[in-house]
């Protein structure tokens, strides 16, 4: 029998997805459409919404567009590349694969350096009032969103390019619904050290350090608060924070959950915790701001309101 050559690479991969029941394709692919409309729907409402109405044009609000605009372009990264796999065949080139890997790392992290800077704005607002037109100026706003979205891309390609490296030459069967490192690195049939090394290092300080940056904030915040004497003081306090804090918990519960484990032990138990911070949190953040938000609330009146009246008009 002729042996394999085990120096060959593989030029494409089949992602299993979610289930590889053929019944349950067409159900999936419903779900998935209806949530990935919502989601575009309720992001681009927003930023219509925010860039239409004159008084929210803030800081938090500014940075509300571009987390939501950001959420549009993740949730575009992912979800279509399942509906196609739900309906029809399963399989990415090798260059797509990483493509869409470079997107999700970089896009993800976006969103991460963004709740930053929101829970920075709202340190701001809460702790320092009297300064925060000075130190929220629109050129350090605009300076903090291009940090916010060039570091990422950085993080992103520094993994892309050391997952380039590796050889696949048996099996390119990933057991996920996208292309992620983990599943990735353990079909890889060269050494992953450097990998393993750089996602224990690098990857867990971009990881964690947003994540206690933004527990330093709400920290700071709730001392602040808790010294407001009235109790009405409080509540107008906690919620402008309260929409943030939601979102900050659901992000970044999932993603610890998925990624703080060793390469070895990710299995398909960690589907679901993927699924929300990559796709159910972006289709949550319209409402979950919104509904906790009166000036965006009135700022989505006012939209649907002129959007109504323009049709009405002859």
């Amino acid at each position: 029998m002729e042996r394999v050559n085990q120096t060959s690479s593989v030029s494409e991969f089949i992602l299993l997805g979610l289930s590889s029941r053929p019944e349950d394709q067409k159900p999936l692919f419903s779900l998935f459409l209806t949530i990935y409309l919502v989601t575009i729907t309720g992001n681009l409402l927003i930023i219509l919404a925010i860039r239409s109405d004159p008084q929210l044009q803030t800081p938090m609000y500014f940075f509300l567009t571009f987390l939501s605009f950001t959420d549009i372009c993740f949730t575009t990264t992912i979800v279509p590349r399942m509906l196609v796999n739900f309906l029809s065949h399963k399989t990415i080139s090798y260059a797509g694969c990483l493509t869409q890997m470079y997107f999700i790392y970089a896009l993800g992290n976006t969103d991460s350096c963004l709740l930053v800077v929101m829970a920075f704005d709202r340190y701001v607002a809460i702790c320092d009032p009297f300064h925060y037109v000075t130190i929220m100026s629109h050129h350090r706003c605009v300076l903090m969103v291009a940090l916010s979205c060039s570091l990422p891309h950085l993080h992103s390609l520094l993994h892309t390019l050391l997952l380039n490296q590796l050889t696949f030459c048996d099996s390119n069967i990933i057991h996920h619904f996208l292309c992620d490192l983990s599943p990735l690195m353990k079909l890889s049939c060269s050494s992953t050290f450097v990998n393993e090394i750089v996602i224990v290092t690098e990857g867990s300080i971009l990881l964690v350090t947003p994540f206690l940056c933004i527990t330093f904030s709400y920290i700071r915040i709730l001392t602040a608060v808790l010294k407001i004497p009235s109790a009405a003081g409080k509540r107008k306090a906690f919620s402008t924070c309260g929409s943030h804090v939601t979102v900050v918990t659901l992000f970044y519960g999932s993603i610890f959950y998925v990624y703080l484990q060793p390469v070895s032990s990710y299995t398909i138990r960690d589907h679901m915790a993927t699924i929300v911070y990559t796709v159910l949190t972006s289709t949550l953040n319209p409402f979950i701001y919104s509904l906790r938000n009166k000036d965006l609330k009135q700022g989505l009146r006012k939209l649907v309101g002129r959007r109504k009246f323009q049709a009405a008009s002859p």
